[in-house]
């Protein structure tokens, strides 16, 4: 992307080092993204399935792969949950309307090769619980799900995990109306992260499943009629892309610090949920914010620490906190999390750029002047109004993150994060089609090869679909540097063996 000009513009400081968002000059250096894969000790998590029956109460387990009648294939996923009141198909939200991606039957990756050597992946082991420590006597990589009465849900669980059934309200026919019981789960998930056509790799990327253990009230406004004390937790993962600009020392921090300070504030603020003074969404955006400005004031060198780097260099930040019942996404900058919903696409965070008519006016009220030079730029410098670093453009360049919490839908296919080196070139609706051709089409081609046991590490399909958009990104021209993380939320495909 081409986020900073190089002309001399009385509020800009001349910097060094050439990338999208700050062209000022030439640099050498090499820049390897990292990518976080938290298992314990070096072990990946191995996830079988659970069948379960609110009904008659039993625990049945299957297969990863049910054949039926029909000689389909069904696939096991993610368990996305609906019917309750933590989980809804309604959404407020809306795609943009744009035109669908026109895509070949058969989706070729030429161009695109992902390094995952050893060297390149540091492991996180530690699980971050909030809340009551009561809760630790479940597993460390357990987590609370809600059902329904008379639905079957299919789920990923360890074999190392425990199974606590809590009876909740009693209908008029005797039998609970509702139940919440504990399982181990893991999204599906692939990446892509290349230099493309630029000279330096200043993107960065964090991936941490089984990060955290989010406390139920903050997904819903108020707890679950019934529900007891013993279960009060999400699993919640990490999921984070970071688009530098100006050098790659800022991308780098925030891959490294950014899901810490999150812990670190979410522990704050779960000791005052009760409080009753803030509800669910207020809570994530205060959680979001200290966490950015946290990780903003370290990189200045605030608190007699250290600068990470010149004030010169920032980063965007596009952060996903991914559990059963909902996805809570965090954006700085012109990074985007996109959702695709059955045949919709839906865009989990709005770009922070200066000509947005909200930020143009922020800005102009500082004092500081949108100048057309290449597009719209802060002071003619920055095609960004928000991102974290860039402390030689404060106070126009804001850290704040914009914060969207949003339930889970049983139509919901996958959750594609990506850097502008993707989105420059591929509209929302452009991506989720993509991503929902090639999806099944790695299935019908792949069915034979399928683990019985998913889960473990990078997912083989959401992979494709991460390198199918990254190799459309780059037939159409795009330049800059592309991360891509895919996410598949179906918790069941169908497909179709070929004869």
């Amino acid at each position: 992307m081409d986020d900073t000009s190089s002309s001399e513009i009385e509020a800009a400081r001349p910097v060094d080092g050439e990338s999208d968002d700050c062209d000022f000059g030439d640099s050498g250096s090499e820049v390897i993204s990292t990518v976080f894969l938290d298992a314990e000790e070096n072990r990946s998590v191995v996830l079988s399935t659970l069948a379960v029956t609110c009904e008659d109460e039993n625990w049945l387990p299957t297969d990863v792969r049910q054949e039926s009648e029909d000689g389909s294939s069904l696939l096991e996923g993610d368990p996305n949950l609906d019917g309750l009141s933590m989980v809804s198909d309604a959404s407020s939200l809306c795609g943009d309307n744009v035109l669908g991606f026109k895509g070949n039957s058969e989706i070729g990756i030429p161009f695109v090769k992902v390094d995952r050597s050893v060297s390149d992946v540091e492991v996180i082991s530690n699980t971050t619980t909030l809340g009551d420590p009561s809760v630790s006597t479940f597993s460390s990589d357990s987590l609370s799900v809600a059902v329904g009465i008379g639905e079957e849900i299919v789920d990923g669980s360890s074999s190392r995990s425990s199974t606590d059934v809590v009876p909740l309200e009693t209908g008029l026919n005797g039998r609970p109306t509702r139940s919440i019981f504990e399982v181990s789960y893991v999204p599906l998930w692939g990446f892509t992260s290349m230099r493309g056509g630029r000279p330096d790799m200043e993107d960065a990327v964090s991936i941490i499943p089984n990060f955290m253990r989010i406390p139920l009230q903050m997904l819903v406004d108020r707890p679950p009629d019934g529900l007891t004390s013993h279960v009060t937790h999400l699993m919640g993962h990490f999921f984070g892309v970071f688009d530098g600009h100006g050098g790659s020392q800022v991308a780098n921090y925030c891959r490294d610090r950014v899901h810490s300070a999150l812990a670190e504030e979410m522990e704050i603020i779960s000791t005052n949920l009760n409080d009753g003074n803030r509800n669910r969404d207020e809570l994530w955006t205060r959680a979001f914010t200290k966490c950015f400005h946290k990780v903003d004031d370290e990189i200045e060198g605030k608190g007699g620490l250290q600068p990470v780097a010149k004030e010169t260099v920032g980063s965007t930040a596009i952060v996903a906190l991914v559990c059963t019942s909902h996805i809570i996404v965090a954006n700085c900058g012109d990074s985007r999390a996109v959702l695709c919903r059955g045949r919709e696409a839906i865009a989990l965070s709005v770009d922070h750029k200066p000509n947005r008519e909200d930020e143009y006016a922020r800005i102009e009220a500082a004092g500081f002047r949108v100048i057309e030079w290449g597009g719209h730029r802060v002071s003619g410098v920055l095609a960004m109004s928000r991102s974290i670093g860039d402390q030689y453009l404060k106070p126009p360049v804001i850290a704040d993150p914009e914060v969207m919490v949003i339930p889970r839908s049983r139509e919901d296919e996958c959750l594609i994060l990506g850097s502008d080196g993707l989105w420059d070139v591929m509209s929302n609706e452009e991506a989720c089609d993509c991503a929902r051709r090639s999806l099944p089409l790695w299935y019908r081609n792949n069915a034979a090869a399928v683990p019985s046991e998913r889960g473990e590490g990078v997912d083989p399909a959401s992979q494709a679909v991460a390198e199918a958009l990254t190799n459309c990104a780059l037939q159409r021209g795009s330049r800059d540097n592309i991360s891509v993380i895919v996410l598949d939320l179906k918790h069941r495909r169908r497909i179709r063996s070929r004869p």
